[in-house]
């Protein structure tokens, strides 16, 4: 039984009979015959009631009919979904911790003024996970950094963050000078996470090695261990304006090279929708402005 059988049968019910059924459906009237034959046979009872060419519907056939209308509405308002280019319906976002703390509180409630017909899920994670999700169509879309699997995926960069490595307040310098200070204790997200990478990388390009890490699960726990002087952490700047104890916090800039961390908002390729494709218009337009405002 298929949306072509029942849109038939229908049709069949509504014009009383299978002549005008056959005439609105521009088909010959065999074939509408044949397929609601077709039809009885496949569910094993009779759909109408013969009496000579008259016919009319036998209760299995009232019953059928309900459940016709609505597959037939349900799939006409399919139809009208897919060919609409207004975003509407369930849209699954994925986003790095920081981002989702910091970055898209704002574009997000823009975004829900502007598209009320959107219903959001966001889900947070490290960028291998999000990707992953993306690929299994867990995920409409993600916001991400760097490396994923290019082929794979479309980007555009909707976020530019500077990463800082945070220490207590009383702690030196680190990595700089002859006796150049280093934390032996990192405070990090699990594997995964592109900050602790970037943090463990900071390390072997000046040939060291911390020799502990302790994993947590937010920036806020990681920043109240940091002014507890447990180890240090590397995170986006951005991340600092949440928390209300930063004064208790130093911050020791990167390098050039190595101070700059792209944000990018990513989906599988060939999965464009109008969900992804409004919210990489509020971003981009988001991104613009702020570097107007920048150059001012």
């Amino acid at each position: 039984m298929d949306l072509s059988d029942l849109k038939i049968f229908s049709a069949v019910v509504r014009e009383g009979g299978v002549t005008r059924a056959a005439q609105r459906l521009y088909r010959v009237q065999s074939n509408v015959t044949t397929r609601i034959r077709q039809l009885e046979e496949e569910l094993g009872i009779p759909l109408f009631i013969r009496e000579g060419k008259r016919l009319h519907l036998s209760p299995a056939g009232q019953v059928l009919l309900d459940y016709a209308d609505r597959l037939l509405a349900l799939a006409d308002e399919a139809r009208n979904a897919v060919q609409d280019p207004k975003p509407r319906g369930v849209f699954r976002l994925g986003a790095m911790e920081s981002t989702a703390a910091v970055r898209l509180p704002g574009p997000v409630n823009q975004y829900h003024r502007l598209y009320p017909d959107v219903v959001l899920e966001l889900r947070t994670g490290n960028p291998t996970a999000l990707s992953k999700a993306l690929l299994a169509n867990e995920l409409d879309a993600a916001l991400v950094t760097l490396p994923i699997a290019e082929a794979l995926f479309e980007k555009i960069v909707v976020f530019e963050e500077e990463p800082v490595i945070v220490s207590a307040a009383d702690t030196p310098a680190i990595g700089k000078g002859k006796n150049a200070y280093f934390p032996r204790t990192i405070l990090a997200f699990e594997h995964g996470c592109p900050h602790r990478k970037r943090l463990e990388d900071w390390y072997a390009l000046r040939n060291q090695m911390p020799e502990r890490t302790i994993e947590l699960g937010s920036y806020h726990a990681m920043l109240g261990c940091v002014v507890a002087g447990m180890g240090v952490a590397l995170l986006p700047r951005s991340v600092l304006t949440t928390f209300p104890e930063s004064r208790r916090l130093k911050v020791h800039r990167l390098p050039p090279g190595e101070n700059r961390a792209d944000t990018y908002l990513i989906w599988r390729k060939g999965a464009d929708s109008p969900k992804v494709h409004a919210l990489r218009d509020l971003l981009t337009k988001q991104r613009a402005r702020s570097a107007r405002k920048a150059l001012r």
